[in-house]
């Protein structure tokens, strides 16, 4: 086993990592550039150096810098976390070449695997259902749209590089389709370096369901049964369950199956994440594998027991998985709702800024999975996401009601937060039903408005007595509570 690991991230999932590494006796070391100085992750760990400025080119993206921060600190593995460089291939083999142990895939399999034509290649021939698309990505907007021609419409353009609904175009006619190409072969180069783009066939409000698996390098692998990621904005996972309320036992059983097929198939070893559109009459087709840990693993650790972190990290030092398939039962239900830095009411705008007042909710079965402190300033150079919120509980309704106390009781000053928004989805209607598919906020939260700010001030003053214990009077009829956001910050305004 490793003594020191670096974690070559910042914000919530660095701590995240930090955490585990911490119960497992391993030191650790922080990396960060000169916006995060004083970054929750680089306060947590053991050992911090500095990456240099804030332009992630310059530092989180910065291959070099990492591995000379990894040799100078002496650590013996670096953790990518996700984002930045976690599913560069380039980055994987960096560290092979420096002696320093990957947690996480060999840079073979990323490379494969990032290659979303590649990926599907694999798949066909293991007998992984895949969606109808084309084989080869193209940069031609001429040959693409031939392509698309000939297998009808709707059609989704794709990158065949990168993910996160980069380079991403849903087609719904032929007039649309040069533009709509163009667009997303600019945005692909820009994002990924890879411009190349191919077609598949748009499933029309499919459910977009994810399988966890492990394999360790001896040729052992299982899944971790699977996470329900339908609802989204602009491609990107906010709300994620377990299980899903879509999934009998028959297609929970073959879908596992094929998750597993698709970690072998592949050369997996790691822990990783295949993920699967299911249609409405309940077939399933291949999406793609995501070579890292997700940000939406603390559910299925949740309600398998399993800690994903601690089991990438005795993967890359060489241990045997030491799990089989019939080890893992899952129990309960568990929702997490992602935090973010935005306004969702201007279009989920990102929302930088000092956190002027920070309480974050506690209690039975409440997880909150924090990358941010009272008085952080959230930097405007990164993805904003501040925090995970997840709740454990028997069943989902009342995984879903412990979801709407702790939404209610989650209090940021300074910044908009995505808070109100994920409150009124979780008690809305359609999800109370598990009514989830990707089109689920364009079907149901096109018009969303906060409440009015009387109520939402309203709501604060309760977060905050409730959250704080009272204080004791001093004498004569002194009031009951810690002070309020307003005593405490002087005057403002809405």
């Amino acid at each position: 086993m490793f003594q020191k690991i670096l974690i070559a991230n910042r914000g919530e999932i660095a701590v995240r990592v930090i955490r585990t590494a911490r119960e497992m006796g391993l030191k650790t070391v922080a990396v960060y550039s000169e916006v995060d100085a004083r970054a929750a992750h680089v306060i947590e760990a053991d050992q911090a150096l500095s990456l240099g400025p804030a332009e992630p080119s310059e530092s989180y993206l910065n291959i070099d810098r990492i591995i000379q921060a990894a040799r100078a600190s002496g650590a013996e593995a670096i953790h990518p976390g996700y984002g930045f460089l976690a599913e560069n291939p380039d980055f994987a083999a960096a560290c092979e070449e420096a002696g320093l142990a990957f947690i996480g895939p060999p840079a073979g399999v990323i490379r494969d695997l990032g290659s979303k034509t590649e990926a599907r290649r694999i798949m066909a021939s293991a007998g992984v259902p895949i969606i109808p698309g084309t084989a080869e990505g193209t940069t031609d907007v001429a040959t693409v749209r031939r392509q698309a021609e000939e297998m009808g419409f709707p059609i989704l353009v794709k990158a065949v590089a990168g993910g996160g609904g980069k380079g991403m175009r849903v087609v719904a006619e032929a007039e649309e389709m040069a533009e709509a190409c163009q667009a997303a072969i600019s945005e692909a180069a820009k994002a990924f370096g890879d411009g190349r783009v191919y077609l598949e066939k748009n499933l029309v409000a499919p459910r977009h369901v994810e399988f966890q698996i492990l394999a360790d390098g001896l040729g052992h692998a299982i899944h971790l049964f699977e996470r329900e990621c339908s609802i989204q904005r602009r491609h990107q996972k906010i709300i994620e369950e377990t299980p899903s309320t879509a999934l009998t036992p028959q297609i929970r059983e073959a879908m596992g199956r094929a998750a597993v097929t698709a970690a072998q198939a592949s050369g997996y070893v790691g822990a990783g994440t295949v993920e699967f559109l299911l249609d409405q009459d309940g077939k399933f087709y291949f999406l793609e594998v995501n070579t890292r840990l997700q940000v939406e693993h603390p559910i299925t650790e949740m309600t398998t027991g399993v800690d994903l972190v601690r089991r990438q990290i005795e993967i890359a030092a060489g241990e045997p998985l030491g799990l089989s398939q019939e080890d893992v039962a899952p129990r309960g239900h568990a929702i997490e709702c992602r935090i973010y830095a935005e306004d969702p009411a201007e279009q989920f705008f990102p929302s930088p800024g000092k956190i002027t007042l920070l309480r974050e909710p506690v209690g039975p079965g409440v997880r909150v999975d924090s990358g941010i402190y009272e008085g952080f300033t959230v930097p405007v150079e990164y993805d904003p996401i501040l925090s995970k919120l997840i709740v454990w509980a028997h069943d989902r309704e009342a995984a879903r009601q412990r979801m709407v106390r702790a939404l209610g009781g989650y209090a940021v000053l300074g910044i908009e937060t995505t808070v109100p928004f994920l409150l009124d989805v979780i008690e809305s209607a359609p999800f109370r039903e598990g009514e989830t598919r990707t089109d689920f906020i364009e079907r149901h939260f096109t018009a969303w408005r906060p409440s009015a700010p009387e109520a939402d001030v309203a709501r604060m003053a309760f977060v905050i007595d409730e959250l704080r214990p009272a204080a004791r009077p001093t004498g004569g009829d002194q009031p009951r509570g810690w002070p309020t956001p307003w005593q405490s910050l002087g005057r403002w305004t809405i």
